[in-house]
């Protein structure tokens, strides 16, 4: 039985490191895709006729599109995955504290529209890298909403992406 368990915590601990091998392994076929699509083209800039072209620009497009997809999937899943093991080993840092709202709590949804008095500077988040966030990007910033996190794009007012129960 002992050696059952011992097997099975190996082979938890071993699945995030194939997972993220994979992906890697699926970016540099993306890569090699788009060179290959690339020397397509050029070929048939020099030798085919303009239907050749075409469908070697499309396939091109689709292979960025394919490299851009698995790069952000990658990103996406690393940012989330590291983030909730960070928190869940360091509760104290999330502590709720005596914090109040001069509104009602909504559970907004990602692409709403909300308005400037949930996203003011009062609720920013100072210190994005203290809880181990992504950086929130150009006009986009972190935002408490009682024991919720919202990214909001400032000059639109729209929620990017939304974390339930951030603080305890």
């Amino acid at each position: 039985m002992r050696k059952l368990i011992i097997v099975a915590l190996m082979a938890a601990t071993a699945l995030p490191a194939a997972a993220s091998a994979q992906s890697n392994g699926e970016i540099r076929r993306d890569r090699r895709d788009i060179r290959h699509e690339q020397r397509e083209l050029d070929h048939a800039r020099r030798t085919g006729d303009r239907r050749d072209i075409r469908e070697e620009r499309h396939d091109l497009r689709d292979a960025r599109r394919e490299y851009r997809e698995d790069v952000n999937d990658r990103n996406r899943r690393w940012a989330r995955n590291d983030w909730s093991d960070w928190r869940n080993r360091n509760r104290a840092i999330f502590a709720r504290g005596n914090w109040n709202a001069p509104f009602r709590y909504n559970a907004f949804r990602t692409g709403v529209r909300i308005a400037p008095v949930y996203y003011g500077p009062r609720f920013f988040v100072a210190d994005p890298w203290r809880y181990h966030l992504p950086p929130a990007g150009f006009n986009r910033r972190w935002v408490r909403h009682y024991n919720d996190l919202l990214l909001v794009d400032v000059r639109r007012g729209i929620v990017i992406d939304v974390i339930r129960n951030f603080y305890w």
